[in-house]
């Protein structure tokens, strides 16, 4: 059973963006405040059997971070038991210098996370789990979101199959990369 428990948002990195695979995706600003709030999907903590959808805090405590909040977790050496989460995308823009680039997916995937329960005035929140990038993003930059394909979902969701099976960088030829011309790109504001 799937529950809907907020709207859909989009989710953000430092250079990056995700645009969330909504009926009509929007451009996020990658430079989103702390405390900005995006929908993961995971297992219900209440209810085990039911997957839900809930807004959450992009970014861990800092309280437990020696004062800095991490938006990201390497998936390297790692095994996430538990609390694991996803995020929905259907492409991720990536900006180098003055140009901006999208890496779309083609089946508008999910990014493999871990979540966090709120706890001592923080937010239910979560971090994107990242790996090394594939051929067509390492021009660009180092890392990006685990990709856990559609029909993965369960299996990540349940920690059902060896971790190594699910997360890895992608082969060549999953993303498209396309420049963004400088029309198209929204403007900031200015205040």
């Amino acid at each position: 059973m799937l529950h809907i428990a907020a709207p859909l948002h989009l989710a953000t990195q430092r250079r990056s963006f995700y645009v969330l695979a909504a009926p009509t995706p929007t451009p996020f600003n990658p430079d989103a405040p702390l405390g900005a709030r995006r929908v993961i999907i995971r297992r219900n903590p209440d209810d085990a059997s039911e997957i839900e959808m809930v807004e959450a805090t992009w970014g861990s405590d800092p309280r437990f971070g020696g004062g800095v909040t991490y938006r990201f977790v390497r998936s390297e050496g790692q095994t996430f038991p538990s609390h694991r989460c996803l995020i929905p995308v259907s492409e991720f823009h990536i900006t180098v210098a003055d140009k901006s680039y999208r890496a779309a997916l083609e089946n508008g995937e999910h990014f493999s996370g871990v979540w966090e329960p709120a706890m001592a005035g923080w937010p239910l929140c979560y971090r994107v789990i990242t790996v090394a990038a594939n051929p067509e993003v390492a021009r660009y930059q180092d890392r990006h979101g685990a990709i856990i394909r559609r029909s993965q979902v369960v299996q990540w969701l349940d920690g059902a199959v060896p971790l190594d099976e699910l997360i890895g960088t992608p082969v060549a030829g999953t993303f498209s990369i396309q420049e963004i011309a400088a029309s198209t790109r929204q403007p900031a504001l200015a205040l």
